[in-house]
């Protein structure tokens, strides 16, 4: 069949095959796409079934084996998602092949999801390490990327050797990851030979990227994205906040620790929403596109504290039920810990961005994690759950007053001095 120019990308209803040569990276007005979105509703699910069992982990109080299987599994949901979204910036075609290898892509992070249980349980009970189905699911979805990258190499003919290399590394990653699923090695053993296919899967973009000028990502499309999935994981706490009100309401239908929970939960979520979107991820990126790897790989710990955050009120829901293991303090620090390396992750991640770490942010990461302390103490000397909650929601406010007050100047003050940096960068020298 013959490959033409998409229609439906010049305003037409067909989805023929288009070339698949690259997007303009200064594309006006480049937005997320329905199947983009579509894309992203099968991480609510991987979101959820990660977020639910490491709160079932922690409150049958084995959180070590949980937070170990929860890193696992938000690695490979986290890092499939983003491998699609930065080829999508660079490549998105929309016509019909594309979009069935997205469905394929979805199949596998739904087959993954589906896998975790398994693995949460495996890593629990000691012994052979249970993650055939959820390498079953990741190899879907990264082979459906391999036929994307081997279309771009044939069909892009600049970035050919980019292209192989991309698929090259995600190839000889599966590889690997199916050899740990056929032998169904000890944990132990994955221990030792998973960092080794981990290095493979981070570098393997990196390399790639070196060898020609880069894949022509969007980088206001590329923010708008990470956007959308932190909003997403966000969801998990609003989950978390519906799991622990329903918990009380059965036991004493609505009550004051009712109330208390749905405000605290619903404020602790707006509250880190609020919080990432003072990243101004977009403008920077635009100028320093070399920033991206760390901004876009940090982005993985953050993603995975805002789901843990979410596993936290589902493990406060276990305790007010009576059906945990642990007591009010580990409901807390269920939630506090993710909270705090939320905050820290966020802090870096605009740091780095902004090539700059100053007092202001010092000072607002030092007070949040004071609040997170104050109320991990006082859970520990009997105050009750809802109490505390409140005051772990207290935590992000103290990062919204500090922008809304000083904080937004000064990134105002940065944003111009990097703009004024970046452009004594590119002025073209002007030879006598």
């Amino acid at each position: 069949m013959s490959e033409t120019l998409n229609p439906h990308s010049q305003g037409g209803l067909a989805h023929n095959l288009a070339r698949m040569v690259g997007r303009d990276p200064k594309e006006k007005h480049r937005g997320a796409t329905p199947l983009e979105l579509l894309f992203d509703l099968t991480f609510v699910i991987a979101f959820g079934q990660a977020s639910n069992q490491l709160a079932h982990s922690i409150a049958e109080d084995h959180a070590g084996t949980g937070i170990a299987a929860f890193a696992f599994g938000m690695f490979a949901i986290v890092w499939a998602w983003i491998n699609f979204t930065w080829f999508a910036s660079a490549y998105d075609t929309d016509d019909w092949f594309y979009r069935l290898t997205t469905m394929v892509q979805m199949i596998g992070v739904i087959v993954l999801a589906l896998g975790l249980p398994a693995v949460f349980r495996s890593i629990e009970e000691g012994g052979a390490f249970d993650n055939g189905v959820m390498v079953a699911g990741y190899v879907i979805m990264r082979i459906a990327m391999v036929a994307q990258w081997l279309r771009a190499a044939r069909q892009d003919e600049s970035r050919r050797r980019t292209a192989l290399m991309y698929a090259g590394c995600i190839t000889l990653a599966q590889i690997g990851w199916i050899i740990i699923a056929v032998l169904s090695l000890p944990l132990a053993a994955v221990l030792i030979s998973a960092p080794v296919l981990y290095l493979i899967e981070l570098g393997g973009p990196v390399l790639a990227e070196r060898k020609s000028s880069g894949t022509p990502w969007h980088p206001h499309h590329i923010a708008e994205r990470y956007g959308l999935l932190a909003i997403i994981a966000l969801g998990e706490g609003l989950f978390g906040t519906i799991a622990a009100t329903t918990a009380i309401i059965e036991r004493q239908e609505w009550s004051l620790d009712a109330s208390i929970v749905v405000v605290a939960g619903i404020g602790l979520t707006f509250g880190l929403w609020w919080n990432y979107f003072v990243l101004p991820s977009g403008v920077m990126l635009d100028r320093y596109r070399e920033r991206s790897w760390v901004w876009g790989y940090a982005h993985i710990v953050l993603y995975a504290a805002i789901a843990a955050v979410g596993a936290g009120l589902h493990v406060a829901a276990y305790v007010i039920e009576g059906e945990a293991k642990i007591s009010t303090l580990g409901a807390i620090l269920s939630i506090a810990a993710p909270v705090a390396i939320y905050t820290i992750a966020l802090f870096a991640i605009y740091s780095f961005l902004v090539d700059e770490l100053d007092r202001l942010h010092i000072v607002l990461a030092v007070l949040v994690l004071v609040v997170l302390v104050v109320a991990v103490v006082l859970a520990a000397n009997g105050v009750s759950l809802g109490v505390c909650l409140v005051i772990v929601t207290l935590a992000p406010a103290v990062i919204i007053v500090g922008y809304e007050t000083v904080g937004h100047r000064h990134e105002a003050d940065v944003l111009k001095r990097e703009a004024t940096d970046f452009e004594e960068e590119t002025e073209p020298m002007v030879t006598e």
